[in-house]
């Protein structure tokens, strides 16, 4: 079998599709975890628990 330039084109053009398409999904799915939801509240929640003010 002769390894081409289009032969692996289209090997990484498929592989990088699927493997965005997967990252994507689990970033999504990571997002919205039903467990991580307190985690997510708090870090958001965070900055304005200080009771310091702004830096001088």
């Amino acid at each position: 079998m002769d390894i081409t330039h289009d032969l692996t084109s289209v090997i990484a053009k498929s592989f990088g599709l699927f493997y965005l398409l997967t990252l994507s999904i689990g970033i999504a799915a990571y997002a919205f975890w039903p467990s991580l939801g307190k985690r997510f509240e708090r870090a958001a929640n965070s900055i304005l628990d200080d009771e310091d003010g702004p830096c001088r």
